[in-house]
């Protein structure tokens, strides 16, 4: 028999907030910080909880980086003012072991690694809510713009209100278990604007603060240069080479280079616009050609994590709509499932600069729900 809505707290527990334990996913951004002090000031039993993913001293950090010395300090502040305990982790060992070090594989291999799905699919939603299961916590909190609603069938995933917010795309590989657990009281808001607001009705040092853009252990978005450090050597020269088979001059590395790329190339004076269409890492050759060569309609995709109704296999077919960047809006496309987890992604329309490397997540059509996802690669 379902639960009396009218006799939930905010957080979908049947007692009182004071009753209520919930772990903050705490970075030290206005994000977290907000849902911190909001559900303190709720009457929620609080617990900050911060990681320190790597050493903020060490050459890869850079001032203003989640997760780097400031921001521990500034989620700390946070928890002081607002009256509830915080704790920092030290979770440099796995955020190297089960982020970093794909990443930067994933890059020799020619791939477009995103590290930040792998944070939190690897990091946040695995050892940190298992410390928050541990602390005996109801449920963990995070400052992500994206929305857990109860659906017929159980909890399910829905994108943001604010579309500029969304973080769907970077967690599409949480699973049926963990959204369970886990809550998100910002999805709702209607701009990051009415985040900063309520961060100064509640007076936190961090209302002003400005939002962090590039991958936390990557300065300034330079990735061939964080490749260089952790893999020393790994930069090869190699040859440019057109796909009709011409050598059109020679590059310093193929990871100085990413599938779609147009400027930077080195080889001006030809008379059509150029793009990388493949990486050949095996022989060190960046494969360029014009920009009809970038579409594709069909795409492998495998590791997928199913959210939707019924089991992945059960259908021959999925007709959905689909992501294969995050800053690209969905496409209808048909999913063929070949297992649990492996499956063709056939798009409508064909997408451009597909990528191994990248996610290729699911969306119901015409829908806020978001259905699972995986990750493309190069195929069989």
């Amino acid at each position: 028999m379902p639960l009396d809505a009218s006799k939930l707290n905010s957080l979908g527990f049947a007692k009182p907030p004071a009753e209520t334990r919930v772990v903050v996913a705490m970075s030290g951004g206005v994000d977290s910080s907000v849902v911190a002090a909001k559900l303190a000031e709720e009457g929620y039993d609080v617990v900050g909880v911060t990681l320190q993913l790597y050493d903020h001293g060490a050459a890869l950090a850079k001032k203003g980086a989640c997760c780097a010395g400031i921001d521990i300090h500034d989620a700390r502040r946070v928890a002081e003012e607002m009256g509830f305990p915080h704790y920092v982790l030290d979770y440099e060992n796995i955020f190297r072991d089960a982020v970093i070090d794909e990443f930067a594989d994933s890059y020799l291999g020619g791939a477009t690694p995103v590290p930040c799905i792998r944070c939190n699919e690897r990091v946040k939603f695995k050892d940190l809510l298992e410390t928050a299961k541990d602390l005996d916590a109801d449920c963990m909190a995070t400052g992500h713009y994206i929305q857990r609603k109860d659906g017929p069938n159980g909890a399910e995933l829905h994108c943001a209100t604010d579309a500029n917010r969304d973080q769907s795309y970077f967690l599409f590989s949480t699973t049926p278990e963990q959204l369970d657990f886990l809550r998100f009281p910002l999805g709702h808001l209607p701009s990051k604007d009415a985040t900063r607001a309520l961060a100064q009705r509640y007076g936190l040092v961090v209302a002003d603060k400005p939002d962090s853009q590039d991958i936390c252990f990557v300065p300034d978005g330079n990735y061939a240069s964080v490749i260089e450090k952790l893999r020393p050597g790994a930069a090869e020269p190699g040859e440019i080479v057109h796909a009709d088979g011409r050598v059109l001059g020679t590059h310093r590395g193929v990871i100085h280079y990413t599938i779609g790329q147009r400027r930077g190339l080195g080889i001006g004076g030809l008379d059509e616009p150029l793009y990388v269409v493949k990486l050949d890492v095996e022989n060190k050759r960046v494969v360029v050609g014009p920009k009809e060569l970038l579409a594709t309609r069909t795409i492998p995709v495998r590791e997928i994590n199913w959210l939707g109704d019924g089991p992945f296999t059960g259908a021959e077919e999925w007709h959905v709509s689909v992501k294969v960047r995050s800053t690209r809006p969905p496409r209808e496309a048909v999913i063929r499932p070949i297992s649990k987890t492996e499956a063709e992604v056939e798009l409508l329309t064909p997408e451009e600069g597909v990528s191994p490397g990248q996610a290729c997540v699911f969306y119901e059509t015409g829908g806020s729900r978001i259905l699972g996802g995986g990750w493309i690669w190069r195929g069989y």
